[in-house]
């Protein structure tokens, strides 16, 4: 079962000007192509080859042997459900069950984007900032390089890329400013919805 580039689910010019196309050229076409690529490659003639994207990433977690293929599969994870955490004229205040969970866990809307792009700007070199679901309450995380919360026993619901790669070309160093952007712009309340 050979693993797909999945496409985005939207046109390449769709975010801008928060995310231009020249990033998403990049990062979709180059960056999530090729994490895609090496897992194929990492998997061939293997027991892995017909496991699916998640059963490879919890097979290979934490596993030395196999942190290429690790690497790689959870990238090409954590960069599609990405893909899906943002739209068009996103961004803002949440609507649905969501907002009902984030009052309740965090106290209030501004507290959770206080501690969110806390957790997305202080997430030291390459990685991920998170909302998750454990044990029943949301919980903010971040994850360096390809960690995901789907090995820690915890249900992502929401993701900002922090590598510099997401954002560099747009933003250069400021990371803090690309993080803001993507909350007040993109984010799709709908899907973090769906994965509830």
């Amino acid at each position: 079962m050979a693993i797909d580039l999945p496409p985005l689910p939207y046109p390449k010019d769709a975010l801008a000007p928060v995310i231009s196309t020249q990033t998403l050229e990049f990062h979709h076409g180059k960056h999530h192509q090729a994490y895609v690529t090496n897992t194929n490659k990492l998997i061939a003639g293997t027991d892995l080859e017909s496991a699916d994207l998640e059963t490879l990433i919890r097979k290979t977690a934490g596993d030395p042997a196999k942190a290429g293929l690790f690497n790689n599969a959870a990238q090409v994870w954590n960069h599609t459900f990405y893909w899906h955490c943002l739209k068009p004229n996103g961004g803002g205040k949440p609507t649905g069950a969501i907002a009902g969970r984030i009052q309740a866990d965090f106290g209030s809307y501004e507290k959770f984007l206080e501690d969110f792009k806390n957790a997305a700007v202080t997430q030291f070199g390459s990685g991920w900032a998170w909302l998750a679901l454990a044990g029943g309450k949301l919980e903010i995380l971040k994850t360096a390089n390809a960690d995901t919360p789907l090995v820690h026993g915890k249900k992502a619901l929401l993701t900002v890329d922090v590598w510099e790669h997401a954002y560099y070309l747009d933003y250069q160093n400021r990371r803090p400013d690309y993080v803001a952007a993507v909350l007040e712009k993109l984010v799709n309340w709908e899907f973090v919805n769906s994965q509830l």
